[in-house]
């Protein structure tokens, strides 16, 4: 997990380092933790500071498959270099055994049947991964165990 002092830290070490790559990212963390805790009045939790790491990754992954499109070579490799190091900060991605053994429990857990019963699943199941596995992952994999 992903705590704000780590990332600080981390910054004033890539910053000293010269790694443009890693500063330019930890300082967009640190700014989008700092609007964050404006928002909220309080500090930030380090689940919070996750939640914040996971936003700008899929976002990056967003801006990957947008320079894709346009062909941007430049781009594509300036996104994946700021997310291998957003990947440093995220936890460890479950593997797909484990992920569908947990959805399947949910699912029986919840006596889900229908494709309609998909919210509830992943209402569910979602707080058990802690930010381990993807949402759109979650969501296809709900998906097929519930027929739709």
């Amino acid at each position: 997990m992903a705590s704000l002092n780590q990332i600080q830290t981390d910054l004033k070490q890539a910053m000293l380092s010269r790694e443009e790559v890693k500063v330019s990212t930890l300082r967009m963390i640190v700014a989008a933790a700092s609007n964050a805790k404006i928002a909220k009045g309080s500090d930030l939790s380090d689940e919070e500071i996750t939640k914040i790491v996971q936003k700008e990754s899929k976002q990056l992954d967003e801006a990957i498959e947008g320079a894709n499109k346009l062909s941007r070579a430049d781009l594509v490799s300036k996104n994946e270099a700021e997310k291998k190091v957003l990947a440093g900060y995220l936890p460890a991605q479950m593997d797909q055994a484990k992920l569908e053994e947990i959805i399947v429990a949910t699912i029986h857990e919840i006596g889900a049947i229908a494709p309609s019963d998909m919210g509830k699943v992943m209402a569910s199941v979602m707080p058990k991964l802690g930010g381990a596995a993807d949402g759109a992952v979650v969501s296809r994999i709900v998906s097929q165990h519930l027929g739709s």
